[in-house]
């Protein structure tokens, strides 16, 4: 790799090109810039803000917004294989202190997360509770006064930590706010996860049978896309009353092993282990398609399949055609990691402007409120999730009605 400066990134080069795609996704994000304007001059002067993310063009913004702010930024990828190497070049050639880059292993990747700690920052950015994991676990890191967390895989993480040790700062679930649940997670995750889908197999989606596992924000967008592509829904779970809406929605529902059987294309969105095991790979159709859109890679039991497997080739860029005993084959996409970051590229500018929106608010008002507040997981504060509705609604050019000033009476409430 690299060195650019203090930053670890494996061409510094392609700043340019990371430029380029920088302007284009900040011209998209009426929503963050609007949030940057309002919180006044330099209200991060002298703090130093980690930032552990998907490294894309949409971070890029957030992170200068922040260094805008007054921030000293150091950032490294929330998940190895999603790097954009020239948006990591980028972040360096604007003073970011970055280390990431594409296709790390799991030792280069655990090792930037270190890294990113031994900036000693103030406030930890998390997609996926990397850094809050370290502080809690392995590195204390005594000046951190907040952190936030993007994901629901990450803000399920920190509870279950905190059920074993004692919170040391408080975390904002910014996956929570309704302004990034609603959005960021339905219609982000579900439109590039079926791009992840066409980029990597060429899949034609109407008349397939689509099962997805995990019917909450993330599957409900997924099974929505594919859904109106022509496909024919089958939604898995483990929850009964997300099973019934699921039912009440038009899918069916039925269990993993019995859709296993009838399935053409699979989509994981549960954010736990084992939704997809190699006993129901060898249920499987042949040519049965097999993606993940949760933030680990333990979704899918991809061990377990390979295993099974007496062939393999790559017949496409993301594509691992895995043929087993009896000559059955299943297709698996972006090796089992988050398939609409490794095989697509993630969500629309416009929509992560709402999720990143929040993230920022959310750092300044840690910076502002992080000693009044206690340990432990926190939800987005209303003002500001409701004032990232307006600002992209704003950005829009929509206008909205104000709330009635007087409570209506019994017949005009009818």
């Amino acid at each position: 790799m690299a060195r650019a400066g203090s930053s670890r990134i494996r061409d510094a080069g392609l700043a340019p090109r990371g430029r380029a795609l920088h302007d284009w996704a900040a011209a998209r994000m009426g929503a963050l810039r609007s949030a940057a304007s309002s919180l006044g001059s330099r209200p991060l002067a002298g703090l130093t803000v980690a930032f552990c993310l998907q490294v894309t063009p949409e971070t890029s913004v957030l992170v200068l917004e922040a260094m805008g702010l007054g921030a000293r930024a150091v950032a490294c990828a929330g998940n190895p294989h999603t790097t954009s190497d020239a948006i990591a070049a980028h972040l360096a050639a604007s003073g970011a202190t970055v280390h990431a880059w594409a296709g790390q292993g799991a030792r280069e990747f655990a090792a930037c997360a270190r890294r990113a700690m031994d900036a000693s920052p103030d406030i930890v950015v998390d997609d996926g509770a990397e850094l809050s994991v370290l502080a809690h676990t392995r590195r204390a890191g005594p000046r951190i006064v907040g952190g936030t967390e993007e994901t629901t895989t990450g803000v399920r993480r920190m509870r279950a930590l905190f059920a074993r040790h004692e919170a040391r700062y408080p975390i904002i679930a910014v996956n929570d706010a309704r302004t990034k649940a609603t959005f960021d997670n339905a219609y982000g995750t579900g439109q590039s996860a079926v791009d992840a889908l066409m980029r990597s197999c060429g899949l034609l989606v109407a008349s397939r049978a689509a099962v997805v596992a995990g019917y909450g924000p993330v599957g409900r967008g997924v099974a929505a896309r594919l859904g109106g592509l022509g496909a024919r829904v089958i939604v898995t779970e483990t929850d009964p009353v997300r099973a019934l809406e699921a039912r009440l929605d038009g899918h069916s529902v039925m269990r993993m092993s019995e859709a296993a059987r009838v399935g053409d294309v699979f989509v994981t969105c549960t954010g736990q282990r084992g939704a997809i095991t190699a006993r129901h790979a060898a249920l499987m159709r042949d040519g049965a398609i097999l993606a993940n859109v949760g933030h680990f890679d333990v979704e899918i039991d991809v061990a377990g399949v390979r295993a099974m497997a007496v062939r393999t080739r790559r017949p496409r860029a993301n594509l691992e055609e895995l043929t087993l005993r009896g000559g059955r084959r299943v297709l698996l996409v972006a090796g089992g990691y988050v398939a609409n970051l490794v095989a697509a590229e993630g969500h629309a500018p416009e929509v992560m402007a709402m999720s990143f929106a929040n993230q920022l608010r959310c750092i300044a008002h840690l910076a502002r409120h992080a000693g009044s507040m206690e340990p432990g997981i926190h939800a987005v504060p209303r003002e500001i999730d409701e004032g990232v509705a307006r600002d992209a609604l704003r950005a829009a050019g929509v206008r909205i009605d104000s709330p009635a000033r007087r409570t209506p009476g019994p017949a005009a409430s009818a």
